[in-house]
């Protein structure tokens, strides 16, 4: 097995994390069981490098790129790694996950069949860069020193989440009433499901819904599905909104948070909405008028940014009758930052083109609210400053 290096390869070390770039990938030879070997690193006291098989690791796996982590050290050690293909955007492509396993010696672990060669050499892939390199990460699990010591993380939030809709402990109950109808012709049955919660916690965390039991110890919600309400309310005790029912809920978790207002869980859900939506020139009117209505900054913003892009196809296909005048601006701060250049070399305020993004991190560093317009961030930060 040949251990010469091919091509030109860069390291990077972060801690945990070793990345590796393989320059001009489709000239390396492709010879079976050939590999170009990383520079060696180093995690744990022991020495590593990672073997890359342009073209397989064997008659087997022809076609495929194999990827192998060699341990060099003397001695052995348990460890579990990770080894990612990154595109050129430095999203994950292919990633593989080994459990714990004993390293003896010299010795290797990884996967013949990795990835497709043709994969990487696809260009819709966007895997390889403009100067067909590929990149390619590797992420090891790291031992504890044995002086370290070992000090739990503060119970609060574990705590917080097992109180919640605990009717044992529990003062109030919201009964969230759970329309249903097999046939729009039929009688609508309501049923009404009920959640416990502690009157304290709500005035502290979600002062909205514990206005809503006024001097009563039960309220009712009649314009939120019961498995929406579920998540809110989960948000409000520390916990999170699983991922996959975040992204599938996307516009139910918004419309409940803003109604509520749960500000940090309406933001994280529109962030999860505007990475997981493709704005259309069919759809883009319609995401402009919801991102107004809630007031979703963040998925304006990408709405203005499309049409800037896409002006011209805009403007042949899109009616904008229903555009809202008062949104014209954050349209010329999208075509500004989208020209990157200032009119006439006109000295303009850093804020103003500002992204969303931007715009809330400086409020949450000054301690302001992070929801809001574009117009009233900027307000609330020139007005703080």
């Amino acid at each position: 097995m040949s251990r010469r290096i091919e091509g030109k390869v860069s390291v990077g070390c972060p801690p945990q994390s070793f990345r590796f770039h393989y320059h001009n990938f489709a000239t390396l030879d492709t010879t079976e069981d050939h590999y170009i070997a990383s520079p060696e690193f180093t995690c744990n006291g022991h020495q590593w490098l990672l073997g890359l098989y342009p073209g397989g690791h064997s008659d087997e796996t022809e076609g495929y790129v194999s990827a192998f982590l060699c341990h060099l050290s003397e001695g052995s050690i348990t460890t579990g790694f990770e080894i990612k293909i990154l595109d050129k955007f430095g999203n994950v492509k292919m990633a593989k996950t080994t459990a714990k396993h004993v390293f003896n010696g010299i010795y290797s672990i990884g996967w013949s069949d990795f990835i497709y060669r043709s994969v990487i050499l696809d260009a819709s892939q966007d895997i390889l860069d403009s100067n067909e390199t590929l990149t390619v990460d590797v992420s090891m699990e790291v031992e504890e020193e044995p002086t370290t010591a070992f000090v739990p993380k503060n119970p609060f939030v574990n705590m917080m989440k097992e109180m919640f809709n605990d009717e044992t402990t529990a003062d109030v109950c919201f009964e969230v009433v759970n329309i249903s109808s097999a046939d729009e012709k039929e009688e609508q049955k309501a049923e009404s499901v009920s959640f416990h919660a502690h009157r304290l916690i709500l005035k502290k965390c979600a002062p909205m819904l514990a206005a809503l039991f006024g001097s009563n110890d039960t309220a009712s919600i009649t314009d939120v599905k019961p498995d929406i309400f579920r998540h809110v309310l989960f948000y409000v005790y520390g916990g999170k909104v699983p991922a996959e029912d975040l992204k599938q809920h996307a516009k139910d978790i918004i419309d409940a948070a803003d109604k509520y207002s749960i500000i940090n869980l309406k933001l994280e859900a529109e962030a999860v909405y505007v990475k997981t939506t493709k704005i259309t020139i069919d759809n883009a009117i319609d995401n402009l008028l919801y991102a107004d209505t809630k007031n979703c900054a963040l998925l304006k913003e990408a709405v203005m940014n499309f049409l800037a892009e896409n002006s011209t196809e805009a403007v042949e296909k899109i009616s904008f009758t229903d555009f809202p005048a008062h949104v014209v601006k954050d349209l010329l701060v999208a075509f500004s930052r989208s020209s990157k250049k200032e009119a006439n070399g006109a000295n303009v305020d850093e804020l103003t083109t500002l992204c969303v993004s931007a715009l809330r991190r400086k409020l949450h560093k000054m301690g302001l609210e992070v929801d809001g317009s574009r117009e009233a961030m900027i307000a609330s930060i020139k007005s703080s400053s």
